[in-house]
């Protein structure tokens, strides 16, 4: 995490210097106090998004009880609060977390729970609690708004020093695509290796990696209907499943999951 952090933080400072360059070094305390919000709001903004596009609700420890008793002991074991539990109707078998320590949230479809063996699901619970314990959802926030400040950087270089508004316009359009691309590829890279520490976490978790291996297989069959699922590409990111191939690994969230099914029963 350090690692990651420091050179997402070499990105922002590149950003930084040449804004202070373009605007002046008294710029630097409006620079770093925008930066904060703007990471700040687009986390706020994206954990209710990310609810409220799946519609989900709260799980009921009536209706629940066992799910609520093994979040528990496993956020004991794991050493966390446990987090708020919430239910929704994705179409497809899945699973998410948001929020980080403290204020975490863990969002379960009913089609998983209908999918899964209590073994099973309590692998998938156990790795989303991982993912709220090794702050992976407050470094996916931080590595995209860092994108997205480095393609505003990118975009306001262009325009200030074309010539031709209108022309300016459209490349400065393009050229901050392409700028906050490169850096999400980075970023998407460290979204994928955290998927396999999850995994590995909650292998540790309930002692074995086979329930978690056989969930992935079952989710990946029942994801087939994803193209009827509630879940946006926004929160896809952060569920439990994700896969694909050529080119479009290199731009997924998440490993393949074959791979991690050979490292959890390996």
């Amino acid at each position: 995490m350090a690692v990651v952090g420091s050179i997402l933080f070499a990105f922002y400072a590149v950003a930084a210097v040449v804004l202070m360059g373009m605007f002046g070094t008294e710029t630097l305390p409006l620079i770093l106090v925008g930066s904060v919000l703007f990471v700040g709001v687009q986390y706020k903004v994206g954990k209710w998004a990310a609810l409220r596009s799946v519609g989900a609700e709260d799980m009921p420890e009536e209706r629940f009880p066992r799910i609520h008793e093994r979040v528990e002991e496993l956020s004991a074991e794991m050493g966390i609060e446990k987090p708020t539990l919430k239910v929704a109707r994705m179409g497809v078998p899945n699973a998410f977390a948001v929020g980080r320590k403290g204020a975490g949230v863990v969002v379960v479809s009913e089609e998983l729970m209908r999918l899964l063996d209590d073994d099973e699901l309590d692998g998938v619970l156990a790795h989303e609690l991982a993912h709220i314990r090794n702050r992976d959802v407050v470094m996916m926030v931080l590595g995209q708004g860092v994108a997205s400040i480095v393609a505003i950087v990118a975009q306001w270089v262009v325009l200030l020093t074309g010539d031709n508004e209108l022309a300016d316009f459209f490349l400065a359009i393009v050229v901050g695509q392409i700028v906050q691309m490169l850096v999400m590829v980075f970023v998407l890279a460290i979204s994928r290796y955290r998927e396999y520490v999850a995994d590995s976490d909650a292998r540790e978790a309930i002692g074995g990696g086979d329930p978690l291996a056989r969930a992935l297989e079952k989710i990946s069959s029942g994801n087939a209907r994803a193209d009827e699922s509630a879940v946006d590409e926004q929160v896809n990111a952060l569920c439990i499943f994700g896969d694909g191939s050529g080119i479009a690994r290199l731009l997924s969230t998440h490993p393949p999951m074959e791979k991690r099914v050979e490292r959890l029963r390996n």
